[in-house]
This record gives C-alpha cells, sequence and structure tokens, in this order.
C-alpha cells in the first residue's frame, strides 16, 4: 500500500463523517483501522473548545531511540508505517506496537516510545488540538522506577 492510500485511510479514520460516506464497493476498498472513543490507556477522547487543528506529521526514530518522557495535552492517532515501538506510561504499563497498528494516544498522561526494532521507527501521527496549542509537552526531570529484572 503506497504513502498517498495509507494517508487517505487515515483520514478517513479521523473523520467518522466521511468514514460512514465511503460505502464498499466494486470500485472501492475500505479496509476500518479504527472506531473508538477512548486512548489506548483505556481513556475518554474529548476535543478542544476553541478553534479546531489538526497537525499531521512523521515521526521517524532511530534503532534504540526514544521520544523522551512527554505528554500529550490534546488527542492524537498514530498509524505505525515502518518498524516496532514500545509505548511505556509512567505507571510502567506497556503497548507494544508493529507496522500497520493504529493507536489513538494517551492525553495528559506521561509515557515514553522508544523504537525496540532494528530498523528505522515510522509514525504518522495526526494531532486534533487547537490553534496555537502545543502537540507535546517534554518532561525530562521525570525518572521512571526501575523496571522488574523480566522487562529488562
Amino acid at each position: 500500500m503506497n504513502f498517498k492510500t495509507q494517508l487517505i485511510l487515515f483520514m478517513t479514520l479521523c473523520c467518522p463523517l466521511a468514514a460512514s460516506a465511503l460505502d464498499e464497493s466494486a470500485a472501492i476498498k475500505v479496509t476500518p483501522l479504527l472506531k473508538t472513543t477512548t486512548s489506548w490507556d483505556g481513556k475518554q477522547i474529548i476535543y478542544p473548545k476553541g478553534q479546531g487543528e489538526v497537525t499531521a506529521l512523521i515521526v521517524e526514530i532511530p534503532p534504540e531511540g526514544e521520544t523522551g518522557w512527554h505528554e500529550h495535552p490534546v488527542p492524537s492517532f498514530g498509524y505505525i508505517m515502518e518498524g516496532e515501538l514500545e509505548l511505556r506510561l509512567a505507571t510502567g504499563e506497556v503497548k507494544l506496537l508493529h507496522a500497520g497498528d493504529v493507536l489513538p494516544e494517551s492525553v495528559g498522561v506521561l509515557h515514553n516510545g522508544r523504537n525496540i526494532g532494528e530498523e528505522p521507527l515510522k509514525i504518522l501521527v495526526f494531532y486534533t488540538g487547537e490553534v496555537g496549542a502545543k502537540l507535546s509537552i517534554a518532561h525530562p526531570e521525570f525518572v521512571p522506577p526501575p523496571l522488574p529484572e523480566s522487562v529488562k
């Protein structure tokens, strides 16, 4: 599947009204990727009340690279284009994602993303915030609790 097709499918995911208007036919194939009211950690997705703004980014992380501890103040949705991602919450909860996986990101929750694969990781991310809002807030001061021996 080429990038343009992936982008169209992902935008369909982010626009529920458009998704319901796309009925599968002989000429159109519709592949549902995600339909949810909660982020991956179970919290309800709430959109901003001001002037909406959607930002689309491709985030690339090299092997063994990390995002650093951070949080998102706005809802965001990621599509793993290539590679393997480990997401770790400050509580220790972990989610593993692979190419083709879709992620409704956590909002207002400290977490760190780490490329656990041997190839670069590419994530297509859509942030649904409001004009002027930050997409991510870094927390370099946060020191996570040590990992259990079984996880190292």
